[in-house]
């Protein structure tokens, strides 16, 4: 039954009264569903909010909920969330940051815009953890004061923080001008040296997986290294030395810059690890040279990262779709091809070029309609979900190619209502393609019927609308609550049905 309540929760026709006694017989799950609804008053909202502090969350972040309508004592992670919103009482603020909950004292530090006094207490905070998540959202004057913190882990937080300033970043980086840090997590916690075990079985462990500490609290200043080169705010100067660096995961993040200078480019280009080629192939930094380069590398990644690069050559794409598996997917480079790169692309004689092109959902009619017509299985799967597609053209792709392309014409968004009865009543039938014909909105209830006989399809069918209203009643007893769920969750279910399920 509580599935059946929690569809209702979401139904669009549910009567405004019944939102009402859904409320007062709410448990947590059904609060959940209702704090979903869209169309929720202020008022139901309020309601909802008084008898559920997660659901009062929710509907603070959606804008249901003032600051008049929270109680900080009784509801500080609703008004937690208000602050974090820029819509809270600046009072709430000072109560909260003296409050004896660490995570709440957290979540107060992550907010924005906290006032002065409030960001000065959280920063001498007794808990460390407190401070570094200050240090993560705070201010560039504070930041650059915290990164000189003892303590690494607030120094790991800062340079997350992509307010703070250049040159503090890259004295993060470099450690010039920087005492070393006093303490870590893990000596806070353990006799070093120590190496926290991967697979820890203790509950109460809260140390990060890796983390380490002999004196010199490597995992943190590592991971203080990742996060730096991860900001954009951080001078690429500071970390080009991570290109020779015998860690795998900070040549990763260099390789990924954006503002990565040539020099490095072509250092990484033949690092050993594929990973950092691979996602070097795809920087928009790197120019056609390199391209041309890594075009001929032996890692199928290597050249998959290149055809997603969104500048690469189309002659290199063209003897890229020869050799890497990529599918029925927009490429960035197809995405921008000019019109006459276009035709040019969907003459090709290569079937998966074609099928690169044919991903495409704003082609013009006469090169939609030719790809319509293509020979070849994987551009007509690619090109069978483009609007303006006629009927008689989406037939004749399954006459052809029958099952592997049936699945593409029923999500085709213009696939009349008689094609789709059709596909759901195939012999034997094509599971994928009523999948999409009970999600396709133009879905008649002969169609949907048809898609109740496969389990993956009969969530879509029953909630959809043009199902029949006495198959939709029958479906609330359905033996998968997913399938009732989405029964009661159908704006077509009778409202006096609706009337009798709410208690």
């Amino acid at each position: 039954m509580k599935h059946v309540l929690c569809g209702l929760a979401v139904n669009p026709a549910l009567p405004c009264e019944l939102i009402g006694r859904l409320i007062a017989v709410a448990d947590p799950d059904i609060a959940d569903a209702l704090a979903d609804r869209a169309g929720l008053s202020h008022d139901q909202a309020v309601d909802l909010a008084a008898r559920f502090q997660d659901s009062a969350v929710r509907l603070a972040y959606e804008g249901l909920l003032t600051a008049a309508d929270v109680d900080p004592v009784t509801q500080p992670q609703a008004a937690l969330a208000l602050l974090d919103e820029h819509s809270g009482d600046p009072e709430w603020a000072r109560l909260l940051a003296r409050d004896a909950d660490v995570e709440r004292r957290a979540k107060l530090a992550a907010c924005p815009g906290l006032p002065d006094d409030v960001r000065e207490t959280l920063a001498v905070d007794s808990d460390i953890r407190v401070v570094a998540e200050l240090a993560s959202r705070t201010t560039a004057e504070l930041a650059a004061r915290l990164a000189r913190h003892p303590h690494a882990e607030v120094r790991r937080a800062v340079a997350a923080n992509e307010v703070t300033p250049p040159e503090v970043l890259a004295m993060l980086v470099t450690g010039e001008g920087l005492q070393p840090a006093e303490r870590c997590l893990v000596c806070d916690s353990e006799e070093t040296p120590y190496t926290h075990d991967r697979q820890c079985p203790r509950l109460d462990c809260e140390l990060r997986a890796g983390a380490a500490c002999d004196g010199s609290h490597e995992s943190t200043v590592h991971e203080t290294a990742e996060l730096a080169l991860r900001n954009p705010a951080t001078p690429v100067e500071a970390v080009l030395r991570f290109a020779e660096h015998p860690s795998v995961l900070l040549r990763l993040q260099l390789a990924a810059r954006p503002d990565l200078p040539p020099e490095a480019a072509a250092r990484l280009a033949v690092d050993p690890a594929p990973g950092v080629r691979a996602d070097l192939a795809e920087n928009p930094a790197i120019g056609d040279t390199l391209m041309r380069a890594l075009a001929a590398d032996r890692d199928h990644d290597v050249r998959r990262g290149l055809a997603h690069h969104p500048r690469v050559p189309l002659d290199v794409l063209s003897r890229l779709a020869a050799t890497v598996r990529i599918g029925p997917t927009l490429l960035p480079r197809i995405a921008a091809a000019t019109p006459a790169e276009v035709a040019e692309l969907s003459a090709s004689s290569d079937p998966k070029v074609r099928m690169l092109v044919a991903a495409r959902r704003d082609l013009p009619a006469a090169i939609r309609d030719a790809l319509a017509a293509d020979p070849d299985v994987k551009v007509i799967k690619s090109i069978a979900r483009h609007p303006g597609l006629s009927e008689t053209r989406l037939r004749a792709m399954v006459e052809r190619h029958g099952v592997r392309v049936a699945a593409g014409v029923a999500a085709n968004p213009d696939a009349p209502a008689a094609l789709l009865e059709d596909l759901a009543r195939q012999v034997p039938p094509a599971r994928k393609a009523l999948r999409e014909v009970a999600r396709h909105p133009r879905a008649t209830g002969p169609a949907l019927l048809a898609c109740l006989a496969d389990a993956q399809a009969r969530p879509a069918a029953a909630g959809h609308p043009a199902l029949p209203p006495p198959v939709i009643v029958g479906l609330l007893a359905d033996d998968d609550w997913r399938v009732a769920q989405a029964a009661a969750a159908n704006p077509s279910l009778p409202a006096a049905v609706m009337a009798d399920l709410v208690p």
